[in-house]
Formats: structure tokens, C-alpha cells, sequence
């Protein structure tokens, strides 16, 4: 574990893998160190933002070593079903990168439950880890400048869905009819880290 400090009132906890990231964030949200107003989990960082008239970095630092995370630990806030339609873009050449055919695809992003380790790119983007590494495959070589709102795509070992048209560089494999960014929602973000995702064929 390596702590930098984040601008003023911040601090970055570095660590082994995304598995050790997502066992200290659980174990950090069920008991949050005085002062601790936000975490931002990634694929090899924790940002804790501190209020400052409440405690300071190198106090949660000491706190946060002293952490002794249970490994294979994930924070859960329930399970979500997202209905996909598959037939994306890129469903063949995953089938093709993959080995498993198209059906292949389809039957391996299905049958496994995914989990939200973070968020990032744009406003209720997810990244959700799964189980089955058949499904790991490489970005585009070349991204699109558009891809459409609600688009489910692979990437590396996540899989995500577009929550707004925007350009990107993963494999589209389908679309679904949720919303996963709606600022007349509380919260906002559909997949929050946590969120255990059951991919389900429309």
C-alpha cells in the first residue's frame, strides 16, 4: 500500500490489484474515518476527499494502514437485471477474438454475475468485473467517434454501458433499453460500485 497526497485535502491510496481496491473501499464504507466526505474507487486507487476543519491526510492515512481488509471482500448494494439486445457491431469479431462464436458471447456475458468496481470515463459509466476471463479482449484499434447511448461493450476484463452517446474504443456487443445515467434519479448513476449485474438476453 503506497498514500500520496491528493491536492489540498485529499489522499490516494495505491495498491496491489483491483481486488485489494475493492476490499479496503468495502471495508471503508462500512466504517468511514472521521472526516472522510467521499470515495472514489479505480482499477488500482482509492481517493479518499477529507473535509478539512474535520481531520487531515496523514490522520485517515495511519487509519487506513492500520486496515487489515478481508481479501475477496466486495461491497454489496443488490442486484440489478439489464435486459441487452445482442447485436452489436462487434459482436462477430468478439466472437471471432474470443473463440467463442457469437452465441458463445452471448451465453458467456449471461451466464456470469458481474459487480461495478468503479465508475469513470462519463457520468454513469461503470466498469463491471465478472468471473469468466473467456470474455477479456482488447480495445478497438480504432475507436469510433460515435457510439450510441445504452451500448453494452467489453474492454480488457471489464464490460460497461454507454450512458450517452459519446465517442469510445470498446467492443460493442449490444444495447439495452436502461438508463444508466438520469439526474432526476437519486441517485443519479444506475451502477454504483457495488452493484451486482445480472446481464439477461432480451
Amino acid at each position: 500500500m503506497r498514500l500520496l497526497p491528493c491536492g489540498d485535502s485529499g489522499l490516494l491510496v495505491e495498491v496491489e490489484d483491483l481486488d485489494a481496491v475493492l476490499a479496503l473501499y468495502a471495508e471503508l464504507v462500512d466504517d468511514m474515518p472521521e472526516g472522510v466526505v467521499d470515495l472514489v474507487p479505480a482499477a488500482r486507487t482509492l481517493m479518499l476527499r477529507i473535509d478539512p476543519a474535520r481531520s487531515d491526510p496523514a490522520r485517515v492515512g495511519r487509519l487506513v494502514r492500520d486496515l487489515e481488509p478481508r481479501a475477496g471482500r466486495h461491497l454489496d448494494e443488490g442486484l440489478l437485471e439489464v435486459p441487452v439486445t445482442y447485436d452489436g457491431e462487434d459482436l462477430a469479431e468478439v466472437g471471432r477474438l474470443t473463440g467463442l462464436g457469437e452465441r458463445g458471447v452471448v451465453e458467456a456475458h449471461t451466464a456470469q454475475e458481474w459487480t461495478v468496481a468503479f465508475c469513470g470515463f462519463a457520468p454513469g459509466f461503470g466498469y463491471l468485473v465478472g468471473t469468466d476471463d473467456r470474455l477479456t479482449v482488447a480495445r478497438r484499434s480504432v475507436p469510433r467517434t460515435k457510439v450510441p447511448a445504452r451500448s453494452v461493450a467489453l474492454a480488457g476484463e471489464f464490460t460497461g454501458v454507454y450512458p450517452r452517446e459519446s465517442p469510445g474504443g470498446w467492443q460493442l456487443i449490444g444495447r439495452t433499453t436502461l438508463q444508466p445515467w438520469d439526474l432526476e434519479r437519486d441517485p443519479p448513476a444506475l451502477l454504483v460500485p457495488g452493484t451486482r449485474v445480472r446481464f439477461v438476453e432480451a
